[in-house]
């Protein structure tokens, strides 16, 4: 199995370490978490390139806070240590393969020019609001 459990000490080093990183936040009583990790899993064993990491929010609790994560599942995606993608809800095989295409497709510098839009640019040539 090539998915991982991700405590909240491994996170920083897990996204830091890693191209892309697919993050699971879940839960042992959500049902549609249970629903969902067998596709996981799958998706997971056809892309080796690639990290895949569950949260467990009730044992890491202020590393899911600290993201936000308010419903479970909740999908997050990280490319270059930043978030590309963050979605609760369970995804079926067919979407989950055709957002890890996406991901991949992504112009990491056009992602992180859109970040800083005026980065770069000549003072001058900024309109003053």
């Amino acid at each position: 199995m090539a998915v991982e459990s991700l405590p909240t000490e491994r996170f920083d080093e897990t996204v830091l370490g890693n191209d892309i990183v697919v993050v699971d936040f879940w839960a042992p009583w959500c049902g549609p978490c249970k629903s969902f990790a067998p596709v996981f899993e799958q998706v997971s064993d056809e892309h080796p390139d690639i990290k895949f990491a569950k949260v467990n929010t009730d044992e890491e609790s202020a590393l899911a806070g600290h993201f936000g994560i308010r419903s479970i599942p909740t999908l997050m995606i990280f490319r270059e240590q930043v978030i590309v993608f963050s979605q609760p809800g369970a995804l079926p095989k067919g979407a989950l393969d055709d957002l890890l295409r996406q991901v991949r497709e992504l112009d990491m510098e056009e992602v992180k020019r859109g970040s800083h839009p005026h980065e770069g640019e000549n003072q001058e040539d900024t309109p003053n609001p």
